[in-house]
């Protein structure tokens, strides 16, 4: 009797630290997307296609487009960074990790295409 408890006990610890290894990428995830709900959805649209009233009155590209996906993630760091046109800089507040993550989950609406 003993003996299936240490299995299950290993068992659970095993699935526990699982778990622990694989949320970071899970969290990354969900970060990108909420900083992008917070700070890009209102102009760019959840779906990233521009199609708001902002996004269409600033001709907003496509985030999924050809042309934008091409853009280096140095260039998508840049823009978010510095800003473009109409849109606000975000480099004094978003940490350089969460611009990173920004510019993964933009690359993530070209892989949706």
């Amino acid at each position: 009797m003993n003996g299936n408890r240490s299995y299950i006990l290993l068992g659970t610890v095993v699935v526990a630290a699982f778990a622990v290894v694989s949320a970071p990428s899970t969290r990354a995830d969900d970060t990108g997307e909420k900083l992008y709900a917070s700070k890009c959805a209102a102009c760019h649209g959840p779906d990233g296609k521009g199609q708001t009233a902002m996004g269409k009155s600033n001709k907003l590209r496509d985030l999924a487009s050809a042309e934008v996906q091409k853009l280096s993630d140095e260039d998508l760091s840049t823009i978010i960074s510095s800003g473009k046109n109409k849109m606000p800089a975000y480099g004094k507040s978003l940490k350089p990790d969460q611009i990173k993550e920004l510019v993964a989950y933009v690359r993530a609406f070209g892989k949706k295409s």
